[in-house]
């Protein structure tokens, strides 16, 4: 998009741009969402940035009317496998406030200089500040959603200190973090965090969001001991176990089926109800990160269904179920133990090498077995059989570094090194590649998956699925 184009977005508060771009206004020394209700200020004194944290850098802060740093991520971090759409993952998910640029750096395999060299002249921002943006969006939530001391969230949000917390709550909000608390939304279905009832959060999306379809596959994949569905369809609840950093975690996402009334030819995005409980608040980041690809909140459903809805054999799918979704997981591991081993021997597996929850949550006891306790044995019955032998593989290879499927993994290079593994099947890689590492274009092997479905081929398949033409 060229910057008239952009100015056209902003004008006609497209809400399909939120995230994709932000636009700031010179005069007030604000930036915002596209999407913006605010009056459109004149296209002389707008200036266009890729991310809330290169506006950040320029000097603008947010607007407290859109609170463009609440919108979902970008989707083209979803689609992009080169360094800088793998680095903005790793960030996302936390990785530069644990670890450092230097821990950046060496999960992609670049020097420190180089990856700080590429986001700058693409982003507008380097790690450091784009961490530090999502360091201030993740103060904002737990001032405004919990009764934490103020010096509490400094340190669970990232930030090395209280000074530099205070400091950049003011760049970024033009307020204290008490000025930040106080000016949290009040009133009717406004959420607040009471002792032991977690933190409430919203998880926009942009777009229209078939919830039922996610949640019908989730109900169906769920591991007992580690995952739930409950309710009745259009009003069901997922709650799950989460190992993290830090801590556990045990998050609960409700059901959202209304649909957002269309506006001119597009939906405005919606959100998912969340509540975690985190046993260490510096997790919260990563959890919801975490959730966002489990649920695949940041696509971009209008791109998708584009493409899709021009193929004559998905035309009436894509019609039928606007703005469907692909699925990915929150543990690498997962989806390859379900596809190997199926749902009840992953069941199996939890209950025996599984870390057990010191306060079990009703049906949620366990967490997810780490690589490591997989890697040196297996269940008795699933250790005999062929899939047993390749899951201790996998495993192993997992637990030494020998596989990387993190957010930021190589997609190429990880497909090649589960191939590698002894009896690895190319079905149970391409299932890997859609659920772990979020890849979009996956043409399940020997299937006559059409060219014209790129770059969308992952969400072309999940429609044929939903829609019961398509058998794994």
């Amino acid at each position: 998009m060229d910057e008239d184009t952009r100015y056209e977005a902003v004008r006609s508060r497209d809400g399909r741009f939120d995230g994709a771009f932000f636009f700031a206004v010179e005069t007030t020394g604000i930036y915002c969402r596209p999407s913006c209700p605010a009056v459109t200020p004149k296209r002389r004194n707008v200036r266009f940035y890729p991310t809330a944290a290169a506006a950040q850098g320029s000097g603008f802060r947010a607007c407290r009317r859109c609170r463009p740093d609440a919108v979902p991520g970008s989707a083209e971090w979803n689609v992009r496998a080169d360094a800088v759409g793998r680095a903005m993952r790793l960030i996302a998910d936390g990785v530069v406030d644990r670890e450092g640029v230097a821990g950046l750096a060496s999960r992609l395999g670049y020097s420190a200089r180089q990856v700080q060299r590429q986001l700058t002249a693409e982003l507008g921002a380097g790690p450091v500040a784009l961490a530090r943006a999502q360091r201030a969006h993740t103060a904002r939530v737990l001032l405004q959603t919990t009764d934490l001391p103020v010096t509490e969230i400094a340190f669970a949000s990232g930030f090395a200190s209280v000074r530099q917390f205070n400091d950049t709550i003011r760049e970024v909000y033009d307020a204290t973090p008490t000025g930040v608390r106080a000016a949290a939304p009040r009133g009717r279905g406004v959420r607040r965090a009471t002792p032991g009832a977690g933190i409430p959060l919203r998880l926009a999306h942009r777009g229209p969001y078939q919830a039922g379809a996610v949640f019908d596959q989730l109900a169906r994949e769920a591991v007992p001991g580690v995952e739930e569905v409950s309710g009745t369809p259009g009003g069901r609840t997922y709650r799950r176990t989460l190992r993290l950093p830090y801590g556990t975690a045990i998050v609960a996402v409700q059901e959202r089926t209304r649909t957002p009334k269309a506006t001119g030819g597009t939906h405005p995005g919606g959100w998912l109800d969340a509540r975690l409980h985190l046993t260490d608040p510096r997790d919260l980041t990563t959890a919801v990160q975490r959730l966002r690809r489990l649920f695949d909140l940041d696509a971009d459903p209008y791109a998708v269904d584009e493409r899709l809805g021009a193929d004559p054999r998905l035309a009436p799918l894509v019609a039928a179920r606007p703005g469907l979704r692909s699925p990915g997981t929150v543990d690498p591991l997962e989806p390859a133990v379900r596809a190997l081993v199926g749902v009840a021997g992953a069941e199996s597996l939890v209950r025996r090498y599984g870390k057990a929850l010191d306060a079990p949550c009703g049906t949620l006891t366990h967490l997810f077995p780490e690589p490591a306790a997989l890697a040196g044995s297996v269940s008795e019955g699933v250790s005999e059989s062929p899939s047993g032998h390749t899951l201790g593989a996998l495993a192993a290879a997992l637990a030494d570094g020998t596989v990387h499927l993190d957010p930021g993994a190589d997609r190429d290079g990880a497909e090649a090194a589960l191939l590698a593994l002894p009896g690895m099947d190319p079905a149970v890689v391409a299932a890997v590649r859609v659920r772990a590492l979020g890849d979009p274009d996956v043409a399940p092997p020997g299937a006559d998956v059409p060219e014209a479905w790129r770059p969308w081929r992952s969400y072309a398949v999940q429609h044929l699925r939903v829609a019961g033409e398509w058998r794994d």
